[in-house]
């Protein structure tokens, strides 16, 4: 799914910002885009051409989100809750996007693993470690739900939406990284990192893309060249 020898350029949820996604998407490192691609920003078809542009030209990819699921079976026919951030953008998609975005949606990887690099959207499971993800519009197993949605108590916060918990982070092992998107942990504007108890550690990288805040991306050196550290980029959407 990633090309050996190559830069990367880790992408968070763009959730429809597609000005913003265009412009991460110009440049020479290949884009791994971790998911979300639509719903309520003001564009999600445009943010949906960037992603199938990338994919077509092999400059880059994007990981299912949960987001990127619900659209996927909601075009291919499958019963899913409309709210009113997936009926825009199911308005704002012409027949032959919508086929060309179910096609890549499914064919799109609920994780990749990378030479102690993990790139997941929602969260960590040991098994990703183990094993290639399943079918992402299939039936969701353990990993598969830890991927699209990440780790939740079973309660609903006030604001409707599950309660989240970071367990998980402390499950990575040694000298991984995993870049993930999601949850919106940010605190200052930039992508939050958070280490485990026993050496490994997380990169959130959701800063609210088409949801009041801005895209933010990570460049990498390719896989096989040590770095010292990251630079890590924070993009304020026009």
């Amino acid at each position: 799914m990633i090309p050996d020898g190559l830069p990367l350029r880790v992408v968070g949820d763009v959730h429809g910002d597609a000005r913003a996604f265009a412009f991460a998407a110009e440049t020479d490192h290949f884009v791994v885009q971790l998911g979300d691609l639509t719903d309520s920003g003001p564009d999600s078809a445009a943010a949906l051409e960037t992603a199938l542009r990338l994919l077509e030209e092999r400059r880059g990819m994007f990981i299912l989100g949960n987001h990127d699921r619900k659209l996927g079976r909601a075009l291919g026919g499958q019963p899913v809750r409309v709210d009113a951030a997936l009926a825009e953008t199911l308005r704002q998609l012409p027949p032959r996007l919508r086929e060309r975005a179910l096609e890549a949606i499914e064919q799109a990887p609920a994780w990749v693993v990378q030479r102690g690099r993990v790139f997941v959207h929602g969260g960590f499971h040991t098994a990703m470690l183990e094993s290639a993800p399943p079918p992402g519009l299939g039936r969701v197993d353990a990993a598969l739900s830890r991927a699209l949605f990440g780790q939740t108590t079973g309660r609903v916060q006030a604001d409707g939406y599950p309660e989240r918990v970071l367990r998980w982070v402390d499950r990575i092992p040694p000298g991984t990284t995993v870049y993930c998107g999601h949850d919106r942990r940010s605190t200052d504007g930039r992508p939050y990192v958070r280490h485990s108890h026993n050496g490994g550690r997380a990169i959130f990288l959701d800063t609210g893309a088409g949801k009041g805040g801005h895209l933010s991306w990570i460049d990498l050196p390719p896989a096989n060249v040590a770095s010292a550290g990251i630079a890590i980029e924070a993009i304020s959407s026009p």
